[in-house]
């Protein structure tokens, strides 16, 4: 007899759980698009959330030191600072190696003397 993964064992619970999932990482790409991220599609709903956080992340940063996230946006031009403009994914990243580098840059804004 084969044992039912959690994963299972919670669409068995909640029959609505997948739909629940594929709505609540289509609001979380959407909000990714409107910050300037570029996303391919294929991104779990796991990788999604991380890039939110990372991106949440570099806004606060962002805020602390001053910047306007209005006037620093990818497709500022130019923006008011480079610095507090969220770093562009590269082609072909994967999502944990973007996340990273969005975590990175919010890591320097953090602890940057201004």
């Amino acid at each position: 007899m084969r044992q039912e993964s959690f994963e299972e064992q919670q669409e068995d619970l909640d029959p609505h759980r997948r739909e629940e999932q594929d709505s609540a990482a289509m609001e979380t790409a959407g909000r990714l698009r409107q910050k300037g991220v570029l996303l391919t599609g294929r991104e779990s709903g796991a990788q999604l959330d991380d890039l939110l956080t990372a991106v949440d992340r570099f806004d606060a940063a962002v805020i602390a030191r001053g910047g306007d996230l209005f006037v620093n946006t990818p497709t500022s031009r130019p923006p008011e600072n480079p610095d507090f403009v969220i770093p562009q994914r590269i082609s072909g990243e994967d999502p944990e190696g973007y996340a990273a580098r969005i975590n990175d840059a919010a890591q320097r804004l953090e602890r940057a003397d201004f």
